[in-house]
């Protein structure tokens, strides 16, 4: 994937200002929104994607869509729960992308070697990674925050891209969205100590002690990310470089950031598979 911060959208209708991740197989479509596109009112303004966050439901139902209209295909909202559970959209029962909150998959990952449905998780600080077979054959998504990366949800969704694909670590290519960054994520020693048996290299993204003391650390949430990423066989990385611009909480005019407002909207990275491409034969 190309590391710039903000690709050019490939459809002119798309809001210029959301991220077009570029991906080596024509069939991969990706996307990720900010807040600009939508109806909802402040404070979550304009393009909130979850109900549950207090906006109106109707302003919710219209931004979503006007996402899946733009993408052309129906998205798959799951409750995410800072877990490393991946699903297969495929299991998932007829009408579960029109699931009411409390029947929606708990998941935070998911995965697809079809292209009827978009594979979608969301995020207001923490990290959305999108992973795709460099031959269009599965896509994935997941959702890390420091728990999920604890619990191994990275891993977990490619080794599910993997298996669908029939294809190596050394296969697939990830990209990276907008997070938190590393001069805003303080976190506590339970934090520290959750990978305090991970290599030295991960050790190092909590990268230096907190101004406030108390054994806090500031966390460098992208960098742990891509580095377990890499552990795990992955070479092709794009996106969030940790620098400033992919900040949420830096940014909170272009995106949602939790840590800037508990009350605010969430934004969605997305990822699909277009119709297969059949080769043509020679005349």
């Amino acid at each position: 994937p190309r590391p710039e911060p903000v690709p050019a959208p490939i459809d002119t209708a798309w809001p210029a200002d959301w991220l077009r991740p570029v991906f080596s197989s024509p069939r991969v479509g990706a996307v990720m929104t900010t807040r600009a596109g939508g109806v909802s009112q402040a404070p979550w303004d304009s393009l909130n994607l979850r109900d549950e966050v207090g906006d109106d439901p109707l302003a919710v139902r219209e931004n979503r869509a006007r996402l899946h209209a733009a993408i052309g295909r129906p998205s798959v909202l799951l409750a995410q729960v800072h877990g490393a559970e991946v699903c297969l959209l495929e299991d998932l029962p007829p009408g579960a992308e029109q699931a009411p909150p409390a029947e929606r998959v708990r998941a935070d990952g998911c995965a697809t070697a079809a292209s009827v449905l978009a594979c979608e998780i969301q995020v207001a600080d923490c990290l959305p990674v999108l992973f795709a077979d460099r031959q269009g054959r599965a896509v994935g998504a997941a959702h890390a925050g420091w728990r999920g990366l604890a619990a191994g949800v990275l891993e977990a969704t490619l080794a599910r891209v993997c298996r669908l694909a029939g294809a190596a670590p050394d296969e697939i290519e990830c990209w990276l969205g907008p997070c938190i960054g590393p001069t805003h994520f303080e976190v506590g020693p339970e934090v520290v100590a959750a990978f305090l048996g991970t290599a030295a290299a991960e050790r190092s993204a909590f990268h230096q002690p907190s101004p406030g003391g108390q054994g806090r650390s500031m966390l460098d949430l992208a960098a742990l990310g891509r580095e377990r990423l890499r552990r795990a066989g992955v070479m092709a990385l794009g996106g969030n470089d940790s620098s400033l611009s992919w900040c949420t909480r830096n940014d909170p005019a272009r995106y949602f950031s939790y840590r800037h407002s508990a009350c605010t909207g969430r934004m969605a990275a997305l990822i699909w598979l277009g119709p297969a491409i059949t080769p043509q034969s020679g005349g």
